[in-house]
């Protein structure tokens, strides 16, 4: 982007972290998916001129040569000469250390789990000379990386060396919505709401597809589909070019339980037949070690009460399993023109949904309510899509979210808020409200 947007609370954080630094070393260590913009994230926050600046791009080469590259930009970058030449990270690594018990300065590590590919006695390397020398040290260390499952068992796990090292942690998420409503308004001042929802629904604010649907100038949702569907289109490899690290050998058996999800089968139940094995295991990594996936159940009903369902919680990863992962047959005959034609038909119905998670993250992010979820009863016969608390005052809105507004039947949406009461009866005393929800209050 030619512009810089918002994270204005998690560029405090980061500079707060620096000038603790200057005193006594900090260890940040920054995740959040790919492509959210967490490299561009820490430039901004600490490549400022306040302070020396070093970036190492961790990646998948012998450590040898990764080290030798990463020397020449450090000493580069510190303005220093490390005697002889570092083979291992280790070295490199405690040479830094001792460099910062002279003067302060940043130090990124970026997409640190590479190592774990490469050596992963890294790991232990670093965590050897960081405990030598970070009482004395003022470095501020931030490590970032995107593969979930390997951060969380690098620096969250008890077995693993840099266990307890870390002196704190940021998750960077995507753009809220009123940033992406900002950002939007930059580039195209006069974009419509069904164009906002194409946007959220294909990429969910993810800061990398943004920047590439504005730098396409796709600014409606019929250019949208056409450069997601493209020939050229980078967006058909990205599902399979980000989760096949995480998933490893057993990506095949993901992906078809995803694939599930995004289609309308929810249930473990169904997801079980679909797979023709138990896919409990499964589940419970997508959900925990993953983050991909999560067990949505009915708001103030029971934990673990057979009528929950499993959703994608990643707007782009829900687009590109329903999408391009299902008709992956008809890019390999080279019919991208039929898989647009069939995003076409059927994206309305496809981004109803996503409509109801928008409205979902700008309420939890605009602060207006202490608790939020959908409700449904066991048989399926009565279903509200969204239900707030506000605990403070005492008030339950119930929401109907509709593309068209003018299809929204409050008389119906009454209906539902007896059976929630019904089945919720300590709560019936409550002040509530039925409301309705449209593109146009987007």
């Amino acid at each position: 982007m030619d512009k810089f947007f918002g994270r204005e609370k998690e560029i405090a954080l980061l500079r707060r972290e620096r000038q603790i630094a200057a005193r006594s070393a900090r260890f940040t260590v920054l995740t959040g998916r790919r492509r959210v913009g967490k490299t561009e994230l820490v430039r901004k926050a600490l490549d400022d001129g306040v302070a020396p600046y070093v970036h190492l791009p961790i990646t998948r080469q012998p450590e040898t040569t990764l080290c030798e590259q990463l020397q020449e930009e450090a000493e580069s970058a510190l303005g220093m000469s490390i005697p002889g030449r570092c083979r291992r990270f280790g070295e490199l690594f405690e040479a830094l250390l001792r460099e910062s018990l002279r003067r302060p300065f940043t130090l990124v590590l970026d997409e640190f789990q590479e190592f774990d590919r490469t050596n992963p006695g890294v790991f232990g390397d670093v965590q050897a000379a960081w405990d030598r020398h970070h009482a004395a040290s003022r470095v501020n260390l931030v490590v970032s990386g995107s593969v979930n499952r390997l951060m969380n068992k690098i620096f969250f796990q008890d077995s693993e060396p840099l266990y307890g090292r870390n002196t704190g942690k940021l998750e960077l998420k995507p753009f809220a919505p009123a940033l992406l409503k900002e950002i939007f308004r930059h580039y195209h001042p006069r974009y419509t709401s069904d164009a906002l929802l194409a946007l959220w629904t294909i990429g969910g604010g993810v800061a990398r597809y943004v920047d590439m649907m504005m730098a396409m100038r796709a600014f409606t949702r019929k250019a949208m589909l056409e450069a997601v569907f493209s020939e050229m289109s980078p967006f058909l490899d990205e599902g399979r070019t980000i989760l096949a690290d995480e998933f490893g050998t057993d990506y095949g058996t993901y992906f078809t339980i995803l694939s599930g999800i995004a289609s309308g089968q929810t249930t473990s139940g169904e997801l079980k037949m679909l797979v023709g094995t138990d896919v409990g295991g499964f589940l419970g990594r997508l959900e925990t070690q993953y983050g991909i996936v999560a067990r949505k159940e009915p708001l103030f009903g029971r934990e673990g009460a057979k009528n929950g369902h499993w959703q994608i919680d990643d707007c782009f990863f829900r687009f590109w399993f329903r999408f391009v992962f299902k008709y992956r047959y008809l890019l390999e005959l080279g019919r991208h023109d039929r898989l647009l034609e069939i995003a076409r038909r059927d994206f309305d119905t496809f981004s109803g949904h996503a409509l109801e998670r928008y409205f979902f993250w700008k309420f939890a992010t605009e602060g207006r309510y202490t608790r939020m979820g959908g409700w449904w009863d066991r048989k399926g016969e009565n279903e509200i899509d969204l239900v707030c608390e506000d605990e403070e005052r005492g008030i339950l809105d119930f929401y109907e979210i509709k593309r068209d507004a003018s299809r929204i039947d409050l008389a119906a949406l009454a209906v539902k808020r007896e059976a929630f009461f019904a089945k919720n009866p300590s709560l019936r005393g409550r002040e509530s409200r039925l409301l309705g929800l449209g593109l146009e209050d987007m």
